[in-house]
C-alpha cells in the first residue's frame, strides 16, 4: 500500500530528527562545518608566505612552510574548467578569488619555492584576461573598497601590481572613538577596520608619498592605530574568526617588516590552528551559535516534538553566548549574540533574533530558575535590537548609522528577523512603549518590496542569477514575519504569489543549472533537479507558516481579530483578490510539490549536499553542512503543523480519509 504524503513526511522527519541530534557537539549544541574555501586558502598562503619572505628569523618557520605547501596542493585541485577559481568547490569562478590564488602562488614561490603547476597558471591567466583584468575586479565591487583594496594590496605584496595601484586608506581615522566612525564616512564597511589600519599602513610605507602634512599625521598615528589593532584582536587571534580578514592584516604588517609584532604572531597562530586536514581553510571558523539557534527552531517546528533534547547544558551554553560587555570590535553594547561562541564573533542583528526565538522555544521546558534567566536574556537582547535600528526603520548588521556601503545598510532579511524577535513580547503586550520600532520596521519592509512581490536579502545569494541576489531566501524570511502577523495582507499576498510563480518544474525553488551539473559530476549519476534543498525548504516553510496563520485566524473560527486588518493570514487564504491570482489551490499545490521535492531529496541523500547560498562579507560564497538538514526539518515540521490533525510522538496521524469524504481536498493555503 502506498504511503500518503503525510505518513512519508512523518517518517522522514523522524529520520532527520535523529540525524540532527546525532550532529550535536558534546551531546548538547551544534557546531556545523563551513565549506573549505579557495579564497580563504589563498589569503592564508599569502599571509604566511609574506611572513617568511620579510622576516629574518620567523617563528615557526618549518610549520609555516608546511602549511603553505599543503595549501598550494589543495588549490592545485580546485581550478574550474574555465581556468578560474571559485570561493568554494561548488562555486562559479570569479575574478576576486582568481586574482588571490594567482598572488598566493607567486608568494609561495618566493617563500618556499613551490607554486601551482605551470599549466594551471597559464589557464588562470587566460581566464583573468578574458574577464577583463582589473576593470572586471573594480566592476564586481563598485564603490565599495572593502575587498578591492585588500586584493590589490595582496597583489602588490606579491609583486604583481605596483603599489600606486593600491588606493590610500585613511588609517589615521582609527584613532578616533568608535562612536565617530560612521560620521567620518569611512571608505570601508564597519567590520573592516583592522584591514583599514593594516593595509593603510602598508600603502603608506610602500606607495606614493602623500602631501607633507598628511604624511606627518599618518606617521604620528602609526603606533596609536596599532594599539587599536591590538585591542580589536580577539583572544583567538582571528579577526571575526575570519581567515581572509586576519590574513590581510598579517600580510600587510609582515610586508612592512613587522612580522614579529604581537598582532602578527597571534594572527599566525589563528591561521595555523584553523587549517583543515586537506590543506584548506574555511571562510570562518564556525557558525555554532547560529546553527544551534536554527536547530532549536527546526526541532521545535515538529508538532510531535517533546523537547527531550532541551538539556540544561544546552540552555546554559546558549545563554553564555550572549555578549555581556561592550564589544571591542564594533563598540556594541551588551545584549547581542554573534554567530559563534568563539572570541572573534561579533553581536549582530541576525544571530541575536535567532537566539531570542530559540530561547523562547525552550524556556517553557526548563525549571523556573532557568526560565527566569532565559526571560532576562531575551529582554536584554530585545533592548539591544531596538537600539540598533536605523532611522529608515530597518536593521543593519553590526552598527547603527553605517549606511554608505551595501553590507552596512538596513536589509530586509535582518529587519524581518528582528521584528519576529521583538514580536515575541510586543504581541503579548501591545502597550509596550517600543511599538513604534515595530511599526517602523514594517514600513521599511513594505517600502522595500520589489515590484514582483519579492524581497532581496543581504547575507545570502544565488550564484546562478546574473546579479547574484537571492529573492527566494529574502522573500521566505520576510514571509515568516508576515506569518507572525507583522505585514499587511497586500504585501504578504504579493510575497506568497512571487514564491508560487517562481517554483521550478522539479517542484523546488532557487538553484540553477550549476546544481544539476555538479551533482552529475560528483555523484556519478544524473539528477533531474536544478533546485537547491536550502531554498526549497525555506519557501515551503514560509508558505506553510502563512497558511497556518490563515487557518488559525479569529475570522476562521468566527471570532474577531486582535489586531484588526493586520491579521494577514485570513486575507491570504480567503480573499477574492488572491483567488483571482492563483487562489488557494495553487498555494496548496506549491507546498505539496515542494514537500515532495524535499522527501525525494532526503531519500536520495541529497540533503547531505549543501549548496553555496551564503554570502560572507563582501560577496564571499560559502556553504554550511547543516543548512539543508536544518532547513528541511523546519519546512517539513511546518507542513505537518498545517496538514496533520492531532499528531502523536510515535508518528501516527488522523489524516484526511478520501474514502470517507470523496469531496475532501488536501489542506488549502
Amino acid at each position: 500500500m502506498t504511503k500518503s504524503i503525510i505518513e512519508r513526511t512523518r517518517s522522514t522527519l523522524n529520520q532527520l530528527r535523529d540525524e540532527l541530534l546525532a550532529e550535536r557537539t558534546d551531546g548538547h549544541h551544534w557546531t556545523g562545518t563551513l565549506s573549505a574555501s579557495a579564497l580563504s586558502t589563498a589569503t592564508a598562503i599569502s599571509a604566511m608566505s609574506a611572513v617568511l619572505i620579510h622576516s629574518t628569523d620567523p617563528v615557526n618557520r618549518t610549520r609555516l612552510a608546511h602549511c603553505i605547501a599543503s595549501g598550494i596542493r589543495y588549490l592545485q585541485h580546485q581550478q574550474n574548467e574555465d581556468g578560474g577559481f571559485g570561493d568554494t568547490d561548488r562555486s562559479h569562478s570569479n575574478i576576486a578569488t582568481s586574482y588571490l590564488v594567482l598572488a598566493a602562488s607567486g608568494l609561495a614561490g618566493q617563500a618556499i619555492d613551490q607554486t601551482l603547476e605551470t599549466e594551471t597558471i597559464l589557464k588562470l591567466n587566460r581566464y583573468i584576461d578574458q574577464l577583463g583584468n582589473m576593470e572586471a575586479l573594480r566592476k564586481r565591487y563598485g564603490k565599495d573598497k572593502t575587498f578591492v583594496v585588500p586584493i590589490l594590496t595582496n597583489m602588490a605584496i606579491a609583486g604583481l601590481v605596483p603599489w600606486n595601484n593600491v588606493a590610500a586608506l585613511p588609517f589615521e581615522a582609527a584613532v578616533f572613538p568608535q562612536a565617530m566612525y560612521r560620521l567620518l564616512q569611512m571608505p570601508v564597511v564597519s567590520y573592516a577596520i583592522p584591514a583599514l589600519v593594516a593595509i593603510g599602513q602598508a600603502r603608506h610605507f610602500h606607495g606614493p608619498k602623500a602631501f607633507f602634512l598628511v604624511r606627518l599625521i599618518r606617521r604620528a598615528s602609526i603606533n596609536r592605530t596599532m594599539r587599536v589593532l591590538g585591542r580589536m584582536q580577539p583572544q583567538s587571534g582571528g579577526y571575526l574568526e575570519a581567515t581572509p580578514l586576519t590574513s590581510f592584516v598579517v600580510m600587510s604588517l609582515a610586508a612592512t617588516k613587522r612580522g614579529d609584532h604581537k598582532v602578527v604572531q597571534q594572527g599566525l597562530n589563528f591561521l595555523m590552528a584553523s587549517m583543515n586536514d586537506d590543506g584548506s581553510w574555511p571562510i570562518d571558523t564556525n557558525l555554532a551559535t547560529w546553527v544551534t539557534s536554527l536547530s532549536i527552531n527546526a526541532l521545535a517546528s515538529d508538532p510531535a516534538d517533546d523537547r527531550e533534547w532541551c538539556t540544561d547544558e544546552l540552555v546554559q551554553w546558549h545563554l553564555k553566548c550572549q555578549h555581556q560587555v561592550r564589544h571591542p570590535f564594533t563598540g556594541a553594547e551588551p545584549g547581542g549574540w554573534g554567530w559563534s561562541d568563539l572570541s572573534g564573533a561579533v553581536p549582530d542583528s541576525d544571530d541575536t533574533p535567532a537566539a531570542i526565538l530559540a530561547l523562547e522555544k525552550i524556556s517553557e521546558h526548563v525549571d523556573q530558575a532557568r526560565a527566569g534567566h532565559c526571560k532576562t536574556a531575551v529582554e536584554l537582547g530585545q533592548t539591544w535590537l531596538r537600539k540598533l535600528q536605523n532611522r529608515d526603520g530597518g536593521w543593519p548588521t553590526f552598527c547603527r548609522g553605517w549606511g554608505k556601503l551595501p553590507f552596512d545598510r538596513s536589509s530586509n532579511d535582518l529587519t524581518a528577523h528582528a521584528l519576529r524577535a521583538l514580536a515575541v513580547s510586543f504581541k503579548a503586550d501591545p502597550d509596550l512603549k517600543w511599538g513604534r520600532h515595530v511599526a517602523a520596521g514594517i514600513r521599511f519592509l513594505e517600502q522595500n518590496q520589489e515590484p514582483d512581490g519579492s524581497w532581496l536579502p543581504l547575507w545570502f545569494g544565488n550564484q546562478d542569477r546574473s546579479d547574484e541576489s537571492n529573492p527566494v531566501y529574502g522573500t521566505s524570511r520576510v514571509l515568516l514575519a508576515a506569518a507572525a502577523d507583522l505585514l499587511s495582507p497586500q504585501a504578504t499576498q504579493a510575497g506568497c504569489q512571487y514564491l508560487i510563480e517562481t517554483q521550478n518544474t522539479d517542484g523546488g525553488w532557487g538553484g540553477g543549472d550549476s546544481v544539476a551539473v555538479w551533482l552529475k559530476k560528483n555523484r556519478d549519476r544524473e539528477f533531474r533537479v536544478t533546485s537547491s534543498i536550502e531554498e526549497t525548504a525555506l519557501a515551503v516553510e514560509a508558505l506553510a507558516s502563512v497558511a497556518i496563520l490563515g487557518r488559525n485566524s479569529p475570522q476562521e473560527s468566527g471570532g474577531e481579530a486582535a489586531n484588526g486588518d493586520a491579521i494577514i493570514g485570513r486575507d491570504c487564504v480567503n480573499s477574492q483578490s488572491q483567488l483571482q491570482h492563483g487562489g488557494t489551490k495553487a498555494s496548496s499545490q506549491a507546498i505539496i510539490s515542494g514537500v515532495e521535492f524535499l522527501l525525494n531529496s532526503v531519500k536520495e541523500q541529497r540533503h547531505r549536499v549543501p549548496w553555496p547560498i551564503g554570502f560572507y562579507f563582501a560577496k564571499l560564497w560559502y556553504h554550511e553542512r547543516l543548512y539543508p538538514l536544518i532547513f528541511t526539518m523546519a519546512a517539513l515540521g511546518k507542513y505537518l503543523q498545517f496538514a496533520v490533525d492531532k499528531p502523536t510522538l510515535a508518528g501516527s496521524v488522523n489524516e484526511i480519509n478520501p474514502q470517507q469524504n470523496p469531496q475532501q481536498t488536501p489542506p488549502e493555503v
